[in-house]
């Protein structure tokens, strides 16, 4: 039975993979971040926090409830002690003894025990905004990777589109060098600028499988795993989206968990004042013993003699003086609080700096993209330009060659502009508490 359980998750993660591996599918954006959520590490260690967390409160409750413990023991007496009186002897005891028990014990008054199961159900609300937490870093985590893959693909791009163009102008040189309307020094430079861009594109595929490798790990997923990404994720950057003037960050995950961290540790003050209050439980027992010169303890027809036992009583115990120990752990427990009061202050802060430093980045990004994408326009025409007039004899080689490169930097200077973009939306959206919106 445990095996069929174990096999579900694992059939149904090998279909999902089968199905990512498919070279038509492509993996979007959404279905990268929602497999993350399953599959990551960390997210899967924070869920099972929750279940620890559950455990743990369900062990400190163990100690309000009642504690019954059972004893026995057999004891031998090689030699019996006398009790003497007057000129009499008596022995004190038998050769064998057995005895057996069950013993129990109830808290009726403990403050720390009951300050402890408050502390244990609100560590179970820590640990699931700890899980929430662990989801936003891994969402965007991964939603940076997987855009840092897309812009090398399109780097690659670029470089393989330049390549086929220098190809088109070597073959142009080469038969005009056989027809002696060329220097060879200009076939050499066309041959070094195509080995260049070849040697190029060698490293840029080197570091797109770097960066995938990168990106499948960060999902939790097999790194043999084939995976191909949409090309057209960066053709929606148009519009910069709506920004409000400020944000509320007491609602983000951060403050949250900072402010169950101040009640956990106003709870932990909460149990060492606790321990200035008295302590009160019931005990009670019942056993029976039995007493023989030989051992026939256990036999139906032996000369044992057995007795039966009880007892029920109180336990008081009042703390009285400890040396201030008691006192130094509530002071420094003040302390604590004070310390996390200034974290969720410097939190805030930071978290309205985030913001506002996205809205900035946003604004610079997209104008930057607007003039990179025009910046790219212009450099193709004059590319195109200049290479008809070196085909006509109009133009040297060396101006081909730099209306090449500048257009190759056009272009990469747009596809990193895309990638600055998307990489400052997501901090805005995380800023504004919405980072999981990107799994929908």
């Amino acid at each position: 039975m445990i095996k069929r359980v174990k096999s579900i998750p694992i059939l149904m993660l090998c279909l999902l993979l089968a199905n990512l591996a498919d070279a038509q599918e492509q993996l979007k954006l959404k279905d990268a971040l929602n497999f993350a959520i399953q599959n990551n590490v960390n997210a899967r260690k924070a869920k099972l926090d929750i279940d620890g967390g559950k455990y743990k409160t369900q062990e400190i409750r163990a100690k309000a409830l009642p504690q019954i413990t059972g004893s026995g023991n057999l004891t031998y007496n090689p030699i019996i002690g006398q009790l003497v009186v007057g000129s009499l002897s008596f022995p004190m005891g038998r050769s064998w003894n057995v005895n057996g028990g069950v013993q129990l014990s109830q808290q009726l008054f403990n403050q720390q025990v009951f300050t402890g199961l408050q502390a244990a159900k609100k560590s179970e609300q820590y640990y699931n905004l700890t899980s929430d937490y662990t989801e936003e870093q891994v969402i965007e985590m991964v939603a940076n990777n997987y855009y840092q893959v897309l812009v090398s693909r399109q780097q690659l791009n670029v470089i393989d589109t330049n390549i086929k163009n220098v190809k088109v102008v070597e073959k142009i040189i080469s038969n005009q060098y056989k027809n002696g309307l060329a220097k060879k020094i200009d076939v050499d430079r066309i041959k070094v600028n195509l080995t260049n861009l070849e040697t190029q594109r060698e490293q840029t595929v080197n570091a797109v499988v770097q960066l995938e490798n990168q990106l499948k790990y960060s999902m939790g997923m097999p790194v043999a795993t084939t995976i191909t990404l949409p090309p057209d994720e960066f053709s929606k950057v148009e519009t910069l989206p709506a920004m409000a003037d400020s944000i509320n960050v007491t609602g983000r995950t951060e403050i949250r968990l900072l402010t169950i961290q101040n009640e956990l540790l106003g709870l932990q003050r909460k149990a060492y004042v606790s321990e200035y209050y008295p302590q009160l439980s019931l005990t009670g027992n019942i056993s029976r013993t039995g007493l023989s010169d030989k051992f026939d303890l256990l036999s139906r027809h032996g000369l044992a003699t057995y007795y039966n036992s009880s007892a029920i009583g109180l336990t008081l115990n009042i703390p009285i003086f400890n040396g201030f120990a008691t006192r130094s752990r509530i002071r420094q427990a003040d302390v604590d609080i004070k310390k996390n009061n200034e974290d969720i202050r410097q939190a805030k802060n930071t978290l309205n700096l985030a913001y506002e430093n996205a809205k900035i980045q946003l604004k610079d990004n997209i104008n930057t993209i607007r003039s990179q994408r025009q910046n790219v326009q212009l450099a193709q025409e004059i590319y195109n330009s200049t290479q008809n007039n070196y085909n006509n004899g109009l133009a040297a080689l060396t101006d081909l060659l730099d209306t090449e490169n500048a257009l190759t930097s056009a272009q990469n200077s747009y596809t990193q502009a895309l990638l600055n973009y998307k990489i400052a939306e997501i901090q805005l959206i995380k800023s504004n508490g919405n980072i999981k919106s990107l799994l929908k």
